[in-house]
């Protein structure tokens, strides 16, 4: 037997930390390599990091809720020996031991609670017996359980029962995070996902010089274009051709015409990317996700369409992965789905801007001399003062404009 370390893995190419969000196994527990062992939030993901061996943990040095750099020592496996001894038996034998085995394996798993789950099923009175895991070999999750309190299981009794839990319970599912102050207020720990991202953003705020600009777009034929196509479109693809799709696109052009806007800083250095990889933000519940659109500028304006369509439905079914999170460039923030008209956007540090794109409003605009109702939208930029500056930040949202204001029927060589 030999005790080895596991430490926290690097979960993408700028995460440089990350939270032990659960604990999937507990002390004493056996694992094979590969088996997911604890589920991490960075401030870019969530993810499930597997074991590096098979053997038997014998000691986590890591709580839930802390938060560790990469390489950092998490907990302690004892590992089995690769040349132990075995029973020769015969191949049929083998094969129907192997095979029961590994039932027995399988059955085991499913009844191996984490600390997590043990802990919340009881505040919550959830009989774990009655639900279907949908970790590893069946094995119940956090995930699981909360999804029980939120729709409602049968209670833990001593008698048979289908009767769903009261919804006071449902009502309940937070009390173990939130608290209510005498005074009436409601007290609520930032923790996983919400408490990396505030950190985060700290960082960007203290270590970026921001600047901001904003520019005007009149995108009446990209509406009517765009209008004209998306019902055959969504038949056609089964996906929908959104207006984020456009901007992304017109963003990517720009960013190839305009590399310093495509750059990251590095301490005593800027370094200007050679590829074009756009972040956006994707919203679920209360979490916030960033995956990125990889070589956008070599995509048209449906297959950017598909790659939002995909990895908006990952982040939501906590299905992203590590390759889906990273590498990002440049960041374009869609904050007009939310009927925004204006905003100032915190920069993905470490890249040098972020695009706010904003509602598209219809209004009267005057061209020559005379009011027109037009489709306008604002542009918003964030910028990073040590990489960019204004003159370069114009010419840049200018031509993304240009780019926009010129998308028609005719134009749009895009599919």
């Amino acid at each position: 037997m030999a005790r080895e370390e596991i430490t926290m893995p690097k979960l993408g190419e700028s995460v440089v930390e990350g939270t032990i969000n659960t604990w999937l196994i507990a002390e004493g527990d056996h694992v094979n390599k590969y088996d997911p062992i604890a589920e991490v939030t960075t401030d870019k993901v969530n993810a499930e990091i597997p074991s590096s061996f098979t053997g038997t943990i014998t000691d986590i040095v890591v709580n839930e809720g802390e938060t560790v750099e990469i390489d950092t020592l998490i907990c302690y496996i004892e590992t089995e020996e690769s040349d132990q001894t075995e029973e020769t038996v015969e191949p049929a034998e083998q094969t129907t031991n192997e095979a029961s085995h590994k039932e027995t394996d399988v059955s085991s798993m499913k009844k191996r609670y984490s600390p997590a789950v043990l802990r919340l099923a009881q505040e919550h009175q959830i009989n774990l017996e009655q639900l279907v895991g949908t970790g590893k070999f069946g094995r119940i999750t956090r995930k699981d359980v909360e999804q029980a309190i939120q729709h409602g299981v049968p209670e833990v009794s001593t008698e048979p029962s289908t009767t769903p839990a009261p919804s006071s319970k449902i009502e309940n599912r937070s009390a173990q995070t939130q608290q209510r102050t005498s005074t009436g207020d409601i007290e609520i720990p930032v923790t996983g996902v919400r408490k990396v991202v505030a950190e985060h953003m700290v960082q960007a705020k203290q270590e970026i010089p921001h600047a901001w600009m904003m520019v005007e777009v009149d995108v009446t034929d990209l509406v009517n274009y765009r209008d004209s196509l998306k019902k055959q479109f969504k038949e056609r693809e089964g996906y929908n051709l959104t207006y984020f799709a456009f901007f992304a696109k017109a963003v990517a052009q720009a960013l190839k015409e305009f590399p310093e806007m495509n750059s990251v800083w590095a301490g005593d250095k800027i370094i200007q990317r050679k590829d074009v990889h756009l972040s956006f933000a994707v919203a679920k519940e209360q979490d916030l996700f960033v995956p990125v659109i990889q070589h956008a500028d070599e995509k048209t304006v449906k297959g950017i369409a598909r790659e939002i369509h995909l990895l908006s439905e990952k982040a939501r079914n906590g299905k992203l992965t590590t390759a889906d999170i990273e590498g990002g460039t440049f960041t374009v923030n869609n904050t007009g789905s939310f009927g925004s008209v204006q905003s100032m956007g915190i920069i993905n540090h470490p890249q040098a801007a972020i695009l706010q794109v904003e509602s598209i409003v219809k209004k009267p605009v005057i061209i020559n001399d005379m009011f027109a109702a037009r489709h306008m939208v604002n542009l918003c930029l964030s910028l990073d003062h040590r990489i960019l500056d204004g003159l370069i930040c114009g010419r840049f949202m200018a031509r993304v404009k240009e780019i926009l204001e010129n998308v028609n029927e005719e134009t749009a060589n895009v599919f």
